[in-house]
């Protein structure tokens, strides 16, 4: 199985990855921005969730497919970058209903389930990670001890739970931004804009990445 050798040496690599802001990290600036912390914090669970299943698709090979294919991995990265910008233009178009979602914050608000699955989707299209995790993870792998798929199953967690912690350490500290600078109706709309448009731009971005 995974030695504890290479659980450090990919702890550490991981670290220096996740620490650099990548889509991730302005995804959920932007959704927090945008919506407030408890859309945050269910975005960063989807994120997460979307996270590993690349790490699933590599461990059952699947990775090396997009890896090879310019082609698939472009059709993975422009839907990413697609669903951004839809993300981005419902939250601008939305602006102005931001005072009622944070009077709904502290009871009992709809649409969760739907944040989670949109976090999950941007996650498992995001560029960053799909090569993080297809051109790093299997080096540190043991062929030698077998169960391949579970060593990179396992390995894969490391990456999660660092990303976790990150990502809602931004999340909690843009939303907090977000409360502090919503003293007016049209400063809290202007807020909301902004975060919208941050992640229109992220789309963009990530669209014009290169492979």
């Amino acid at each position: 199985m995974v030695t504890d050798d290479s659980l450090l040496a990919f702890a550490a690599m991981s670290l220096v990855v996740i620490a650099i802001p990548g889509p991730s990290v302005l995804f959920v600036v932007g959704r927090a921005l945008a919506h407030g912390r408890r859309t945050a914090l269910a975005t960063v669970a989807g994120n997460l969730l979307g996270s590993y299943v690349l790490v699933v698709a590599v461990a059952l090979g699947l990775g090396t497919l997009v890896q090879s294919s310019a082609t698939v991995f472009t059709v993975v990265k422009l839907a990413g970058a697609a669903y951004l910008v839809y993300l981005g233009v419902q939250a601008f178009r939305h602006r102005g209903r931001l005072r009622a979602d944070m009077a709904a914050e502290g009871g009992e608000r709809r649409g969760d389930l739907r944040t989670v699955l949109d976090g999950l989707f941007v996650g498992a299209t995001n560029p960053k990670g799909l090569v993080f995790f297809a051109a790093v993870l299997p080096q540190f792998v043991d062929h030698s001890a077998g169960h391949v798929p579970v060593q990179m199953m396992v390995l894969g967690l490391i990456p999660a739970g660092i990303g976790l912690i990150c990502d809602t350490a931004w999340g909690l500290s843009a939303s907090a931004a977000r409360a502090w600078l919503a003293g007016s109706d049209r400063r809290l709309s202007a807020i909301g804009g902004a975060g919208g448009v941050a992640l229109i731009g992220l789309g963009f971005t990530v669209a014009a990445g290169r492979n």
